[in-house]
């Protein structure tokens, strides 16, 4: 285990949640225990880079409308096809 653990018993960590979080999003490698044995690790949540939500690619779709022709549908049937 590294040098800045906390490691707790699962009562423990059930009444001291909030601080375990805490910790967690400080850094802080945070095991939870049962009988002694380590169970689970507490790790923050990274948010996906370059996405801000389902809007982020709203600019992205505005150039398909094109990319869909009677030509194109036909090619893409005919590759399903096999011929």
């Amino acid at each position: 285990m590294r040098l800045n653990t906390m490691r707790l018993n699962i009562l423990e960590a059930k009444n001291r949640l909030s601080e375990l979080v805490r910790a967690a999003r400080a850094g802080k490698d945070v095991v939870i225990a049962k009988n002694g044995q380590p169970m689970v690790r507490l790790v923050p949540v990274v948010a996906a880079a370059g996405l801000k939500g389902f809007g982020s690619l709203k600019a992205a779709r505005r150039g398909t409308a094109g990319a869909f022709t009677p030509a194109a549908e036909r090619e893409v049937a005919r590759l399903f096809r096999g011929r």
